[in-house]
């Protein structure tokens, strides 16, 4: 089958966010190794006594059939099965004992797995997670998790049962009938080189489709989220044909590795084949020539027939692994945007926040703002207003720290934004937007998040300045209340006040609020933003809005328009200058 060809496009969401490289797969795998170290000695221990134990029948067939062959009739088959009962049960515990340690250990590596991204992607700087695309991200979270699941619960210890189990019957083969062993030398060529041309080819085509489904998943999700604006600029027709495009060529790359693991399984059983014509033609000359005895030909027959399980065992698990290993790579690719994005320990000296001939694009050579300068100082109120895709939310982002400029500087108190740690930032300013999210459990949590140590009465205190205070107290458990899925469910607008409240818990002395107040209807967040009036008394506030109240409130104005600010003043002074903010009032307003 015809390997199908790269399509630029069709990975590109999934690129965004990197694939770890080589060496940090492989020093992942040797922390995971070592963090379950003893786990993985009882896995060998409990698996060498089943497997052992497992030998041993073969071994006292091979016995009695030796016997039989010299006529003695003295079998003590009281004995032989007696000791063969005893090898079963053996068996039997040891087996269970080796299933549920490994189950345990598959289980224990994929919570390490889970929270290991989850602390690493949540560290990762806003603007990374943003550039990354919903698609790739949920990819990561949902396909690969689950790809790892399989492998950790299932792969990694059934692989290391399978090579102990393999290792341990050669042993026995080469004890017991050494010269059988020649059947494996004869065999192994097969399987090494059927093997080698298929890791060849599989690693490359399983990175190549786990990005296919990434780019599918990345141009459904974003599709849907902007669904209306596809509608109303008519870009049905050119996102059906692009989601079909990208679903085209995952399933070229699906039917691919399908394609190869069927190559594989015929190889797979010749190799078998061969292993044991080898020892009957072998194993039968050596015997009539008298070289071998017959109970050791029966036993190490019944050995190589045993050897062909772990070795499937060892191929089928390996063959997932292939798959896993990509999926891990995807994983542990955060890891590699930590370590680049990593900020120093500037601190600020002072709260200015300055915006100095700033551009910025997320597209190469395709700016949004061009040569933006902004000044805000410390505890004045800077409302960001302009029509639909003039740049406001990108400004506001910059301003946060989210982005970094292409080309200028955004600055607090005199140190670069780009320049510090993510964490350091937070400390400083905080950004609200329209998005928001109800984590899954207790309201106290959902709070807390902002502030792990805040006290109840403060977690009440936030509340009430953002008028949540009496719907939260009505529900029936107050804060032990449980939110989210498979709990009480908030209407938009409830979320979005737990979202305000938590910026009040978490305290910084600047503010970037965009749109924050957008699920309301307009008397109600009239209302919040007056009763939020007194939590911001004091802070630096920057906030971006299509309703105009907000800038009336406003101590400084900057309209924002294809991406520069063209006006820079008061409403009074704005509005009597009759420019372009003068039209944006009059047409809120309704009156021309």
């Amino acid at each position: 089958m015809k390997r199908p060809e790269y399509d630029p496009a069709a990975p590109q969401a999934a690129a965004r966010l990197p694939v770890g490289g080589t060496p940090t797969v492989k020093a992942y795998v040797r922390e995971l190794a070592v963090r379950h170290k003893l786990a993985f000695a009882w896995l060998i221990g409990v698996n060498a006594i089943a497997a052992i134990s497992g030998m041993v029948g073969p071994y006292l067939l091979g016995e009695v059939v030796q016997k039989l062959t010299v006529g003695q009739r003295d079998l003590n088959l009281p004995w032989v099965i007696g000791l063969f009962l005893l090898a079963l049960v053996l068996q039997t515990i040891f087996v269970r004992l080796t299933r549920l340690k490994g189950a345990v250990l598959g289980e224990h590596m994929l919570a390490d797995l889970r929270e290991d991204f989850l602390v690493r992607a949540v560290a990762l700087p806003p603007g990374v997670l943003e550039r990354a695309g919903t698609g790739d991200l949920l990819s990561r979270i949902t396909t690969d998790v689950d790809r790892l699941s399989n492998a950790m619960r299932h792969a990694v210890p059934q692989l290391t049962i399978a090579v102990l189990w393999a290792f341990l019957l050669l042993g026995a083969l080469i004890v017991t009938a050494p010269e059988l062993a020649i059947a494996v030398v004869i065999a192994a060529p097969i399987l090494i080189i059927g093997g080698r041309w298929y890791f060849r080819r599989a690693p490359s085509a399983y990175r190549s489709e786990a990005a296919g489904y990434a780019a599918v998943a990345s141009a459904l999700a974003e599709t849907v989220d902007a669904g209306r604006t596809v509608e109303a600029h008519r870009l049905g027709e050119r996102r059906i044909g692009m989601s079909d495009r990208r679903i085209g060529q995952w399933v070229a790359w699906e039917r691919y590795t399908l394609w190869l693991r069927m190559m594989l399984f015929p190889i797979v059983n010749a190799t078998h084949t061969v292993a044991l014509v080898a020892v009957l033609v072998i194993g039968g000359g050596f015997t009539i020539q008298g070289w071998m005895t017959v109970g050791a030909l029966t036993t190490g027959a019944i050995y190589i027939q045993m050897l062909s399980e772990p070795v499937n065992m060892m191929l089928r698990w390996y063959d997932e692994l292939q798959v896993a290993q990509v999926s891990l790579a995807r994983l542990v690719g955060v890891r590699e945007v930590e370590a680049a994005a990593t900020g120093d320990d500037t601190e600020p000296d002072g709260r200015t926040v300055l915006a100095d001939e700033v551009r910025f694009g997320y597209l190469e050579g395709r700016d949004v703002l061009h040569g933006v300068t902004l000044r805000v100082e410390p505890g004045a109120r800077v409302a960001l207003v302009g029509p639909s895709g003039a740049g406001k939310s990108t400004l506001g982002r910059l301003l946060a720290g989210i982005y970094s400029p292409r080309l200028g500087d955004i600055t607090l108190g005199g140190a670069a934004l780009d320049k510090m740690s993510a964490e350091r930032v937070r400390n400083h300013v905080a950004l609200v937007n329209q998005e928001h999210h109800v984590f899954v459990g207790s309201m106290r949590d959902n709070l807390r998040l902002a502030r792990t140590s805040a006290t109840d009465a403060e977690l009440w205190q936030a509340l009430r300045a953002v008028d949540a205070h009496a719907w939260v107290a009505g529900l029936e458990n107050g804060l032990d209340t449980e939110v989210g899925s498979g709990g009480v469910s908030l209407a938009p607008a409830q979320a979005q006040q737990i979202a305000l409240a938590r910026l009040v818990l978490a305290d910084p002395h600047t503010l970037v609020l965009d749109e924050a107040t957008s699920l309301m209807d307009p008397r109600a967040a009239r209302h919040l933003e007056r009763s939020l009036a007194g939590v911001l008394e004091g802070r630096t506030v920057v906030a971006i809005a299509h309703r105009l109240h907000t800038a009336h409130d406003a101590d400084v104005i900057a309209v924002v328009e294809d991406g520069r600010i063209v006006e820079l003043g008061g409403h009074d002074d704005l509005v009597a200058a009759e420019g372009p903010y003068a039209a944006l009032w009059h047409s809120w307003h309704g009156d021309r």
